[in-house]
């Protein structure tokens, strides 16, 4: 089976979404919910930021996807993400949960794992020490930030083969694993590390292009490509962090298939059954 053009089918997505405009509903930490939202305008999404018990299963049935965050936890907000995640699964809008920290607390391993086991997700997407500790690989969290994780491939794949769905091992490649498929993208930037809330923003833009294609590898996939390529873009015109952070919504927004076509590095393979 020959190698699918990531680039193209990146391209094409992000014109469904800015065609579309899908709501994507977010129960995201409050440190970036206002760069998330931004990030998914600047993509074409139109996000909305509902975490109240009362009003989010009514609030997901006009979604096209939902994303879970768990990086700032109380006890409402989990009831929350398990009332939406349940009428998600109903209604069949995909779910993608980021494990903010998860393995640094208890609150949040415990967490991580009730909503694992509860809800169907499509797509984790975590930085390699959160996913090598879902995994069970020995990966190692300070705060929220990954500090040592063995395998970021195996951990993806891990992840994948427990929840039936893609994972998405973020670093300086990215490790995309659903199934027998995998995908290692080298996009991005180290300015991206510099900034609050880029690895939450690259969930919420997974989010985006779940809502226009079915296909959670391939989602997760292109929605790294093109997150990765606009912190390229966005690098080459910034003087630093606080510069970065504007380019970076610029350069979402005006992402196009000639840039893609001209930056996305990665490649795709199929490996045996485990």
């Amino acid at each position: 089976m020959p190698e699918p053009d990531l680039a193209e089918l990146t391209a094409a997505s992000l014109e469904r979404i800015r065609s579309r405009t899908p709501l994507i509903h977010n129960i995201t930490n409050y440190v970036v919910m206002n760069d998330t939202a931004n990030v998914l305008l600047a993509a074409g999404a139109s996000p909305v930021m509902a975490h109240a018990p009362q009003e989010v299963r009514e609030m997901v049935s006009f979604a096209g996807a939902l994303v879970l965050n768990i990086g700032t936890l109380e006890d409402a907000w989990i009831e929350s993400m398990l009332i939406a995640g349940r009428e998600a699964n109903a209604r069949g809008v995909p779910i993608v949960l980021d494990p903010v920290g998860v393995g640094a607390t208890r609150l949040r391993t415990e967490t991580t794992e009730r909503l694992l086991s509860e809800l169907k997700i499509a797509v984790v997407r975590g930085n390699a020490g959160e996913l090598a500790s879902i995994a069970g690989l020995g990966g190692e969290v300070r705060g929220v930030d990954s500090v040592r994780a063995d395998s970021p491939e195996e951990s993806a794949r891990a992840v994948s083969r427990r929840t039936g769905g893609a994972a998405v091992a973020s670093g300086v490649v990215d490790y995309v694993s659903a199934g027998n498929r995998g995908a290692r993208i080298q996009n991005g930037h180290a300015l991206m590390g510099r900034i609050t809330g880029s690895g939450c923003m690259a969930t919420a833009m997974v989010g985006a292009f779940l809502a226009v294609e079915e296909d959670p590898f391939l989602a997760a996939s292109e929605a790294m490509i093109a997150f990765g390529v606009a912190g390229e873009i966005a690098a080459a015109r910034s003087e630093g962090p606080g510069t970065f952070r504007s380019n970076l919504l610029d350069a979402v927004a005006s992402l196009d298939s000639a840039a893609l076509g001209r930056l996305a590095r990665y490649d795709v393979f199929a490996r045996q059954p485990a």
